[in-house]
């Protein structure tokens, strides 16, 4: 089986399923000649042509608004949105109208899209192109919520979302785009990865780490750290879809470890992850040998400092740090 990037998983998603139904379409801005801001769509337009592939104004809220409104007459619209950052421009389109109407129409009109946006930061962006806002959108109900973090993942959500009739926001990390190193075997025919369902990447008996997106690779790469300096076992779980979560895996595997700890990149207050160690407290708190850590993003905007950014995003010796931190309070 071949392997390919994220990126190239992302793309044959998309393909796949705009050859297989005629009302799938692309739109955002410069998705088309140019092929998006990170390439994604790069040759996709020579294959399905200009009414498929939209480029659209510089305006989210324009473009989600489209997306919306087609949505509801029958169509599976992709909409890209060149940076997560920006999903805040359209959020009256997003929170107002395509995660309500679903619910105002008593189940009877559908809202079949997908919002794409590449988010993270790690790429001396700064503040403004480099933020992890899916907190502000698993707020809002009728929403769902996808961070892959690998491949094949990307690939099955993807598909997955496409064919769903809600509103799904896809967050799709930067780092993890032509990103070599993660690589993966991912099957050429159309699979779906089902939402709502995570996955223990990294099965272990000493601690839970719950982990999203980007973050996903470096606690799997801190867990190989820790077994070969204390022999420790990290279960890393990735619940691959934020909302709906499946909190049920990750109580299970709390029930066994006793102990987690829960790693984002987003800043720590008012982050998903605060809604993670909500629930295992009132779901599960009698599990629990020590207490919950977190392991996010400093509270202050990302800095352009490649030297600050780096400080801000959690690091493998931070997360390493954390683990450790949480293993000897039991």
């Amino acid at each position: 089986m071949r392997e390919i990037t994220y990126l190239e998983a992302i793309r044959e998603a998309m393909q796949q399923m705009m050859r297989k139904n005629a009302d799938v379409y692309l739109i955002g801005e410069d998705v088309a000649e140019y092929g998006g801001a990170f390439g994604v769509s790069a040759g996709m337009l020579e294959e399905f042509g200009k009414e498929r592939i939209r480029n659209s104004p510089i305006s989210e809220d324009a473009l989600i608004g489209v997306a919306t409104g087609s949505a509801v007459t029958g169509m599976r619209p992709i909409a890209e949105i060149m940076f997560s950052d920006f999903i805040t421009i359209a959020m009256d389109e997003i929170a107002n109208q395509a995660a309500k109407i679903r619910y105002q129409f008593g189940g009877k009109a559908a809202v079949p899209m997908v919002i794409r946006a590449a988010g993270g930061g790690g790429t001396g962006a700064a503040s403004q192109h480099s933020q992890s806002l899916e907190a502000l959108v698993t707020h809002i109900p009728g929403l769902k919520v996808v961070m892959p973090s690998s491949p094949y993942d990307a690939k099955g959500l993807l598909i997955s979302s496409i064919n769903d009739n809600n509103p799904v926001i896809f967050i799709e990390h930067k780092l993890l785009y032509k990103n070599k190193k993660y690589m993966q075997h991912v099957p050429e025919e159309i699979y779906e990865v089902p939402l709502g369902i995570g996955e223990v990447k990294r099965e272990g008996r000493d601690i839970t780490v719950v982990a999203t997106s980007f973050m996903v690779q470096k606690s799997l790469e801190v867990a190989e750290i820790i077994k070969k300096e204390r022999g420790v076992e990290c279960e890393v779980v990735d619940p691959r879809t934020l909302r709906p979560l499946d909190i049920e895996l990750i109580l299970n595997s709390v029930k066994k470890t006793g102990k987690l700890v829960c790693v984002e990149e987003a800043c720590s207050f008012g982050g998903f992850m605060g809604e993670v160690v909500s629930q295992v407290v009132e779901k599960g708190f009698d599990l629990l040998d020590a207490p919950i850590l977190r392991v996010a993003g400093r509270n202050c905007p990302v800095p352009y400092s490649p030297v600050l950014e780096n400080e801000m995003i959690p690091s493998h010796d931070r997360i390493r740090k954390g683990i450790i931190e949480v293993l000897y309070k039991a």
